[in-house]
């Protein structure tokens, strides 16, 4: 039988790259991050943007598997199409944080449906040297883990047991991917390889939440803490090379991957503010709150980029 190609409204949205996941990573971030210092008014409508876009990504994604299995194949191999999963899972956070935890359980049940399936497909397809989207292996992992410890509280501590062997197979992800990432791409990016230090930020918001749940006690609680300001630092590492690699060599024009250079951004200032909470250092606060506002004139820029692109 013959595949059907998607048509009508659809088939439109079914033409989107995965890559505009970013789009709704990004502003889902920058809406959690705006609440927690804050600024609820903001924060809701960046949630509701983002809300948007996941919703039509999500009518383009199930109209391509129904329409055009085998271009849907070819896309889901692609590390971009992990952005689905880290999408969904940064949505589910903010709207537990919101107080509507049905719909953050079933994001978090969404997401860990489609993330195994997408994951080996990646993984199966992974180049030896590959772009900073190549991290989004960590990512999308590490955003289960997060989504598992922020609904813990209401929803079981066994929610915080299932994301520790989460977290940890993040990290390892995170070693595979840095293996395969060209370096080169720090001054050459079109904007994804700022993931390199997102998929970073994300592993450290994972290991300040788990360490918040209160689960842990003791040298288990130590090394999480540990482990936590060590991933943290790692990033801030990350964003003093990339920063200057865009110094070195400056690359103005918009570009879609930009949106996967302004979730980074946003995800640096949320883990910094995160782990602030959790370890009781201070000046990580103020340091989240500086990232924030970074994070938020990038995306200002990069939705200018895109509106004159179109």
């Amino acid at each position: 039988m013959n595949e059907r190609s998607p048509s009508g409204s659809a088939g439109r949205w079914a033409t989107l790259p995965p890559a505009t996941g970013s789009a709704v990573m990004a502003t889902g971030i920058l809406s959690v991050g705006l609440h927690l210092t804050g600024f609820e008014v903001l924060s809701v409508v960046a949630l509701w943007l983002a809300s948007a876009l996941w919703l039509l990504l999500m009518v383009g994604f199930t109209a391509l598997l129904l329409g055009d299995r085998r271009r849907w194949r070819t896309s889901a191999g692609t590390p971009p199409a992990l952005t689905a999963v880290a999408a969904t899972t940064v949505l589910g956070v903010r709207y537990e944080l919101l107080g509507w935890t049905p719909v953050a359980v079933g994001l978090l049940v969404l997401a860990a449906l489609v993330w195994p399936v997408l994951l080996v497909a990646v993984l199966r397809h992974l180049p030896r040297r590959a772009p900073g989207a190549a991290f989004l292996i960590c990512v999308a992992t590490q955003g289960l883990a997060v989504l598992s410890t922020v609904l813990a509280p209401t929803c079981g501590d066994w929610l915080a047991w299932a994301a520790l062997p989460l977290f940890l197979l993040g990290l390892v992800l995170y070693g595979d991917a840095l293996t395969r990432f060209d370096f080169g791409q720090v001054v050459r990016g079109a904007g994804d390889h700022w993931i390199a230090g997102g998929a970073m930020a994300i592993s450290a918001l994972a290991g300040s939440k788990l360490l918040a749940s209160g689960v842990w006690s003791g040298g288990a609680e130590t090394a999480l803490r540990t482990t936590t300001l060590v991933l943290l630092a790692l990033d801030l590492i990350w964003y003093v090379v990339l920063l200057g690699g865009e110094i070195v060599r400056p690359r103005p024009g918009y570009d879609l991957l930009r949106w996967a250079t302004v979730f980074p951004l946003g995800m640096t200032a949320v883990a910094a503010l995160s782990t602030s909470a959790a370890t009781g250092v201070g000046w990580l606060d103020s340091l989240g709150r500086v990232l924030l506002w970074i994070a938020v004139a990038v995306c200002l820029l990069t939705a200018y980029g895109f509106a004159r692109a179109r």
